[in-house]
């Protein structure tokens, strides 16, 4: 499975924007696909998780009511919503993939497959 993660930019405190990661593969519907993000100087950490034999999600505290992960199968792509977006939002997000869900699914180290990133900044 490979991974593109897109949509990243430059927004206004309070806006949205949609994180897209494509998988490629036949089966990648059936992955879970997590959301982590990387601030300068912070280590990687979890922002959010689908489960692809459930639909199971999950969420970070801090963006639970703001963002909404969700996925369209047919386009083999998970999508993140991010809405009222903070400054300490900002940070390079991943996306993350793996075959086998694992209840640690917030920790990173599970997670086999990982995109390129993609920069979200958010200005005061």
């Amino acid at each position: 499975v490979q991974l593109q993660a897109s949509g990243g930019g430059l927004v206004q405190a309070g806006g949205s924007l949609r994180l897209s990661c494509a998988g490629t593969g036949r089966t990648f519907n059936g992955y879970t696909v997590g959301w982590f993000r990387q601030a300068p100087g912070k280590e990687r950490e979890f922002v959010a998780v689908a489960r692809g034999s459930t639909g199971m999600t999950r969420y970070k505290d801090s963006v639970k009511g703001r963002f909404t992960i969700s996925r369209d199968n047919a386009k083999n792509t998970v999508y993140l919503q991010m809405n009222n977006l903070k400054p300490e939002d900002a940070a390079v997000y991943y996306c993350a993939a793996r075959q086998v869900y694992n209840v640690q699914y917030w920790d990173a180290k599970w997670y086999d497959h990982w995109g390129q990133g993609t920069l979200v900044t958010v200005s005061s």
